[in-house]
């Protein structure tokens, strides 16, 4: 290990090994970078680990967090405090990041960086995923397969062809998943935070409606895609759910918290919603127990980004915001924004 003394380029740290970022890329970047990894494995051990790392290595310009980050949340001072005041950026390799504390980063002029575009198109093919098995019953079609039950109880599922697909939030992920479903000959309809221009509108052949109930109210299958925040926090409710089509379907791949449980499992109940698919939950990886036993939702465990694709694209994504930091002055993907000495 290089003492800070003789250190003369910029020291990079993942939190953990970099395991689909690549050898030949990772060579490639370390002409330019000092790099090492951080052994810690939980948010434990890297309260522990971090300092003792500073201490004997040096200083800490850039780091790096990979994906997987539940046993290490919520990414806070008490978990990163000792790459102040030293560090300039922290990278992450989720698209979310509801789990970090990006004020505390921006307050310390910390970048930070997500990724924006390495995950989107595996979640959006779990998106597609989901929709097609929430209208084919595919739940209930294993379970009755797998319990020597042939067909019992299966009735003509739905056809997507010609029903409206309503995404709430067209970002990247959400692109991607109108160019999916229009490959089911789907109507796209869209609402987002502020209205895509008209010519991408065209590109996706996608229709904007001014208001979340507008889209709600027009939609046979509804698809969350927008991410976490204090406005979004239970962003689907009562209200939301009582405003979609009798029998639609929902499907969410964003962040559990933005569906309220309780209105979804009474919309559920009541047949108000016929199915829904989930990939994410409030209060992972702990699942509410509804969710588990009935024949009424499909679920995964947070799958969405979860390809070697994606995990490959998302550890390179971190590697190039550092990178472009260190070249220009400014990362790639800046989540906030920070004062430039």
């Amino acid at each position: 290990m290089s003492s800070a003394a003789a250190r003369k380029r910029p020291f990079v740290v993942s939190l953990g090994e970099p395991k689909y970022v690549g050898q030949e890329y990772l060579e490639a970047f370390k002409q330019e970078f000092d790099f090492e990894s951080l052994p810690a494995t939980n948010r434990q051990e890297t309260q522990t680990l971090l300092p003792q790392f500073i201490a004997k290595s040096s200083k800490i310009d850039a780091f790096i967090i990979r994906m997987g980050t539940i046993p290490f949340e919520p990414f806070d001072e008490d978990l990163l405090g000792a790459l102040l005041p030293d560090c300039k950026i922290i990278a992450s390799a989720s698209a979310g990041y509801n789990e970090f504390d990006v004020d505390w980063m921006t307050r310390n002029n910390v970048w930070f960086c997500n990724t924006r575009d390495a995950v989107a198109e595996a979640t959006a093919d779990m998106a597609m995923f989901l929709i097609l098995a929430v209208l084919r019953d595919t739940t209930r079609g294993e379970k009755s397969l797998r319990t020597g039950h042939w067909k019992h109880g299966l009735v003509p599922s739905r056809d997507p062809s010609g029903l409206t697909l309503g995404i709430v939030g067209m970002g990247a992920i959400g692109k991607y998943t109108a160019r999916k479903a229009a490959v089911f000959n789907m109507k796209i309809k869209y609402h987002n935070r502020h209205r895509i221009p008209p010519e991408v509108e065209q590109e996706y052949n996608a229709e904007y409606c001014p208001t979340l109930h507008a889209l709600l109210s027009i939609s046979d299958i509804v698809s969350i895609s927008c991410p976490l925040n204090a406005e979004t926090t239970n962003l689907v409710s009562h209200a939301e759910l009582a405003a979609m089509k009798s029998g639609a379907f929902l499907v969410n791949t964003a962040r559990g918290a933005i569906v309220n449980e309780e209105a979804l499992i009474e919309a559920l109940e009541s047949g108000q919603i016929t199915r829904a698919g989930l990939d994410v939950y409030p209060n992972e990886p702990n699942v509410n127990p509804y969710f588990l036993t009935s024949d009424k939702v499909v679920i995964q465990p947070h799958m969405g980004g979860l390809t070697d694709v994606a995990f490959q694209k998302s550890e390179r994504e971190c590697f190039e915001n550092v990178r472009s930091l260190f070249a220009t002055g400014r990362p790639v993907a800046p989540v906030n924004e920070v004062k430039t000495k």
